[in-house]
């Protein structure tokens, strides 16, 4: 009948409400039914009683004392399709007496309709309300001594706030609806107070990108500007803050978000759409960040800070997935490192390092191996994951040996688990408080004579709602009186309760739906990828530590716990640290180049390193290979060292043994002998002596062999000639020797002068030579 009223187009519903009153009528016609009063027991028959909705928004105070008066305010809403008349609001306390066990809790809030167990009526302490017309809401505020509750000895009672009232199909006064909630009692004030530690989480998904701005500040570039809200009065973080000021908590910090608030303290931008860098736009948090951090350094002030491992590694992952890739324990082990740097140099003091977190407090015999192999030897679990076997009557201390020396401190699941879920509406933030308390005062009056250390470790970013629930639930469970603050390190170090579960659940216990949630294989092998790129990187770099810096945090910052459930935001961040670094590594290559001709048997050959880089690069050595050294000797490696933005030539001599085309590959390598980058292939054509000269060679011989054969001819001609004329004819001096000299055959230019030869030359010899030398 109530979900009917709830939904009034359920038209069977209305139908069995039109038949109910008319039986109703019937009954009172033949005198069966009396008409219940508002003060009789039949008022309180819960017929109807989901036709309103109270809400309970507040009750003050938390945890009352004698002399005190509980007021509760809130609303009333009617959810049916008829108007509810003769209204009012009462308050009821179970029968029974205070509840017995922790679980009584839990089923309390889980109840349906009113019923008899809720009790009577509070007589006397009632708020009226006015008709309240059908999907209405009045507020009503509701005050009653607690003396006029009657509360015996101490523990937790049940409240019931109800409405009452009457209806068209329903004219007599009965409760309409009732929201239950839970009255802590502690006024005798005996025996011994629960130590209490509670976890105050700064936690924060990553946000800064590995790339830089690229303006002369070298500003720092943001994926997002998430943070700014989160700082900024009323965010998530600023409340965070402020609401734990003054509280008894420990601070759990993420290093990483220290790290990047600190960052936005100085001019930053926030890449652009797409993760543009091009269109990056100025960061609008500096001042908030300032802000934030100068009321964090004051807020922690005399309290215990923790600090998780830099990015806040998902150690449940590794240890499931990542833990057998190369190098990803080591990754583990920096964080812890580097956790504690960042927390002195951020905030001024020393944390504490060697406590591991595992999401949800989930852990198995791998998980807390890996705790352990990155340097921490205490581990904050929680009861449903170490569960108890029912040896122990009551909730034990949160310390046990687990054995190697490690202590589980073992968190209270309900506990942890009280402000989770959405409590922005006020009727659920103090159901939450209320129930925080009551089971806060339930453990300590299971044995209220032995003093016992209870951990509470909520979720890693609660939000600001649940913030405020939890700072609230503290308060009041600091002034109920059953309990006092401790600190994570002491109720670490508190002695064990014997019968404790110690024994770590196995992986087949671990949770699937966590399980689902982890960082895969594929996903650490990935990273490391990227850290054996970066080694190779590093080995050629003068500053080196401009690199390992952003790199090494963006390693860590790829595997943080904050990465479940957001898988595609996961992988997004993990290619874009890749791609950044092969482009870095990129900026250090070969020119291209794609053929080149030598014309004579020695020449050079020229290959240029570019270096866009911003620093100087060195350790490098250049090498050419041929594949034919039988025709080819390409010469020697030679180092390479390039000035930031520069280039740099090297000259390799080679000589030639014979003609043809040959294949020469230029390679850079590190100085272990790894290649670095791609090699650059280049075709070399080899004409060490070109056929045309060959022919011209070959011509100047033949000229010279016949000019030679025809001076010798001429000569025996003219010695036969004159043999005969001097013994024909007296000897007399010749007046016509010159002319006849001069009329014969006039001797030829001799070949084979300087000036042949150098006609001789080939210009294409010359041109290979100008082309090779450049």
């Amino acid at each position: 009948m109530g979900e009917a009223a709830r939904h009034p187009g359920t038209t069977p519903a209305r139908s069995w409400l039109r038949r109910a009153a008319t039986l109703v009528g019937v009954a009172l016609l033949t005198g069966l039914v009396q008409v219940p009063t508002a003060t009789s027991a039949h008022a309180d028959t819960g017929s109807g009683s989901s036709t309103a909705e109270v809400d309970v928004d507040s009750l003050t105070p938390t945890a009352p004392a004698k002399n005190d008066t509980l007021t509760i305010s809130g609303t009333v809403t009617n959810d049916g399709d008829d108007t509810i008349s003769n209204a009012h609001v009462g308050l009821r306390l179970a029968g029974g007496g205070p509840l017995t066990s922790r679980s009584a809790i839990s089923n309390t809030a889980a109840n349906g309709g009113f019923s008899t167990v809720d009790g009577n009526e509070i007589p006397g302490h009632t708020a009226n309300l006015p008709d309240i017309p059908p999907h209405i809401s009045l507020p009503f505020t509701l005050d009653v001594p607690v003396s006029a509750l009657g509360l015996g000895n101490d523990g937790v009672y049940q409240l019931g706030v109800t409405a009452s009232g009457t209806t068209k199909d329903a004219a007599y006064q009965h409760v309409l609806g009732i929201k239950r909630t839970f009255l802590p009692w502690y006024s005798q004030s005996g025996g011994e107070k629960t130590r209490t530690t509670f976890l105050w989480p700064l936690i924060d998904r990553p946000h800064m990108d590995i790339r830089t701005s690229g303006d002369d500040q070298q500003s720092p570039l943001f994926r997002d500007d998430d943070l700014t809200a989160e700082l900024a009065p009323g965010g998530r973080l600023e409340q965070m803050v402020s609401l734990a000021k003054g509280l008894p908590v420990t601070w759990v910090i993420d290093p990483d978000l220290l790290a990047t608030v600190d960052a936005m303290t100085k001019p930053y931008k926030v890449l652009g759409p797409d993760g543009d860098p091009k269109q990056a736009t100025p960061g609008a948090g500096t001042e908030y960040a300032k802000q934030w951090l100068n009321e964090l350094q004051q807020a922690i002030q005399g309290d215990e800070v923790v600090a998780l491992p830099f990015g806040d590694p998902d150690i449940a992952s590794i240890a499931h997935h990542g833990k057998d890739v190369s190098g990803t324990l080591g990754h583990l082990k920096d964080a812890t490192d580097l956790a504690a740097v960042t927390v002195q140099t951020v905030l001024g003091v020393t944390p504490r390092t060697d406590f591991a977190w595992p999401a949800d407090g989930a852990i198995d015999p791998s998980i807390v191996g890996v705790a352990t192999a990155g340097g921490a030897d205490k581990i904050i679990a929680r009861s449903d994951s170490l569960r108890e076997t029912g040896a122990l009557s009551y909730t034990p201390s949160a310390a046990r040996p687990i054995g190697g020396g490690t202590t589980a401190v073992v968190a209270d699941s309900s506990l942890s688990k009280a402000f989770m879920g959405d409590l922005t509406r006020a009727d659920a933030e103090t159901l939450a408080v209320q129930k925080f308390l009551a089971q806060s005062l339930m453990i300590n009056e299971q044995a209220p004579g032995q003093q016992r250390n209870i951990v509470v470790a909520p979720q890693r970013m609660p939000t600001t709602s649940q913030a405020q629930a939890m700072a609230a639930a503290i308060a009041a469970a600091r002034s109920g009186g059953w309990t006092d603050p401790a600190t994570l390190s002491a109720a670490a170090k508190a002695t064990p309760d014997p019968g404790a579960n110690e024994s770590v659940p196995s992986a087949d216990a671990y949770p699937a739906s966590l399980r689902r949630q982890e960082l895969t294989t594929d996903a650490f092998q990935e990273i490391q990828s990227v850290q054996d790129s970066l080694d190779s990187f590093l080995v050629i770099l003068s500053r080196k530590d401009r690199v390992t810096t952003p790199f090494g945090t963006a390693v860590l910052r790829s595997m943080s716990t904050q990465w479940r459930g957001d898988t595609d935001n996961a992988a997004h961040f993990r290619g874009d640290v890749a791609a950044y670094l092969s482009g870095l590594t990129q900026d250090v290559h070969i020119i291209d180049k794609k053929s080149i001709t030598l014309s004579g048997r020695s020449a050079t050959i020229p290959v240029t390193v570019q270096n866009s880089l911003a620093q100087q690069i060195t350790g490098l050595q250049l090498r050419l290979t041929s594949s034919q050294n039988n025709r080819l000797d390409v010469g020697q490696p030679q180092a390479v060292t390039v000035d930031g933005g520069h280039n740099r030539s090297l000259k390799f001599r080679t000589t030639a043994s014979a003609n043809g085309k040959t294949w020469v590959a230029a390679q850079l390598f590190t100085a272990d002998g790894t290649p670095y980058g791609q090699p650059m292939v280049f075709q070399v054509n080899v004409t060490s002596i070109t056929d045309t000269v060959m022919l011209v060679i070959a011509g100047g011989l033949l000229l010279l062999v016949l000019a030679g054969i025809r001076m010798y001819r001429q000569r025996k001609r003219r010695a036969l000639l004159a043999a005969d004329n001097t013994a024909d004819e007296p000897q007399e001096p010749d007046e016509g020797h010159g002319q006849a000299a001069e009329g014969g055959d006039r001797v030829p230019e001799q070949p084979g002068d300087p000036a042949a030869d150098t006609a001789a030359e080939s210009p294409g010899d010359r041109a290979a030579g100008e082309k090779v030398d450049r």
